[in-house]
């Protein structure tokens, strides 16, 4: 079967994991993306650091996954030219560079219009392409903190929690909402687009109650692992180093349940949890509580006991468990991927599953630099090999 976004194709200028995480996403639904970078300027994690307790290119690894790669060198000016003979056999072109930045080089959006007239591009950055503080830089944790949802992340006595990749991935993911829009209504009325998406303006969208309660006047503060209504509710120590459990419990009947299955003398009858509104108010000393018990079992074994009385429960697991967990191998959420140099690693599959649509998902690993060369300048831009020689003499291909 066809996919979904089969016979689209991008080209990729984003960089970091924002961008890249939406091309990402777009070509595990289908697309042909071509990233393009340069030995002098590669994406930066494409470098190899220390993060998730291996040194190598973790990020790169995931976002990086399915697509193509060229180089591309910028600042020579044919290989801006080379950029836009890239950009008039694709639909989408997609940048995360700061406001202007493509302008100056010669590849913004009037440019690229020049070069196919119906071109959609994508420009993902920190505050959007207008406004007073469009220039400003940012990374995901700056997101996350000057959108709001840091402020709101925490307990309620600590500091604001600094938010990574969930930031990064969340703009990527809206970035990749709104392009579906662009090629839907392109396909409506045969125009393009300038696709503008602002990173701070994703995390306050996120905000919801909080922005309105705070729109009435009313205080807004960092609440930990607290619900409004439901109590218990957290994530409790279990036995083990490190091992935890999540609990949530809604109705009177789901309490009732759990003091049983606890048999802590005395609680199912204890007034201060008689209520829904009654355990929210002492939540505080019911959270001791059933932390004390969850202590002395296996954060598995709650689990079991939990779901089996139909209340909301599992252990909170790490990576190594997520990559062996069966369902979702077996959904291809987690697949196994190799690498150009014949390293089988597991990667993270498209979150989606549709009944008509092909296989989606991850089809290769992460691109070597300059890969695909051979079928994006010869067999897509019909390059001969000696034109391409030339191009790589003169650095343009670097």
């Amino acid at each position: 079967m066809v996919k979904p976004l089969e016979g689209v194709r991008i080209a990729d200028f984003t960089v970091h994991n924002a961008g890249p995480f939406c091309t990402h996403m777009l070509s595990q639904l289908g697309a042909e993306c071509i990233k393009v970078e340069s030995a002098q300027r590669p994406d930066i994690f494409r470098k190899p650091h220390p993060v998730y307790g291996r040194m190598g290119p973790a990020t790169f690894d995931q976002v990086a996954s399915n697509k193509l790669s060229v180089r591309i060198n910028f600042k020579h000016p044919q290989g801006i030219a080379l950029a836009k003979r890239l950009v008039a056999i694709s639909d989408v072109a997609a940048e995360s560079f700061r406001p202007g930045v493509l302008t100056r080089l010669g590849l913004g959006y009037e440019a690229l219009r020049a070069v196919k007239s119906d071109i959609i591009l994508l420009a993902v950055s920190s505050s959007g392409q207008s406004g007073p503080d469009s220039h400003f830089a940012g990374y995901a944790p700056l997101f996350g903190a000057w959108g709001g949802l840091g402020a709101l992340t925490g307990y309620a006595d600590g500091p604001p929690v600094e938010m990574r990749h969930v930031m990064d991935h969340t703009v990527g993911m809206n970035a990749a909402v709104a392009v579906l829009a662009a090629l839907h209504r392109r396909r409506a009325t045969g125009l393009g687009c300038l696709v503008d998406v602002a990173a701070r303006e994703v995390s306050s969208s996120l905000l919801g109650e909080a922005l309105l309660l705070a729109a009435a006047g009313q205080a807004v503060t960092r609440t930990g692992n607290e619900h409004p209504r439901m109590a218990p509710h957290g994530v409790y120590k279990a036995a083990g180093d490190d091992r935890w459990v999540s609990i949530a419990v809604e109705t009177d009947v789901e309490w009732q349940r759990l003091a049983s299955i606890m048999g802590t003398p005395g609680l199912a009858g204890d007034p201060r949890f008689a209520t829904q509104a009654a355990r929210h108010e002492n939540r505080v000393a019911l959270d001791d509580i059933v932390a004390v018990w969850t202590a002395t079992l296996p954060g598995a074994v709650v689990e079991a006991m939990l779901q089996e009385a139909g209340i909301a429960a599992h252990e909170s697991w790490t990576a190594r468990e997520i990559t062996a967990d069966a369902h979702l191998r077996e959904r291809n959420a987690i697949v196994n991927v190799r690498e150009p140099d014949g390293r089988v690693r597991a990667a993270v599959g498209v979150p989606v599953r549709l009944s008509k649509g092909g296989d989606i998902g991850i089809a290769r690993g992460t691109p070597k630099l300059g890969e695909h060369e051979e079928y994006v300048y010869g067999e897509l831009l019909g390059m001969s090999t000696a034109e391409r020689q030339e191009l790589q003499d003169d650095q343009v291909i670097f």
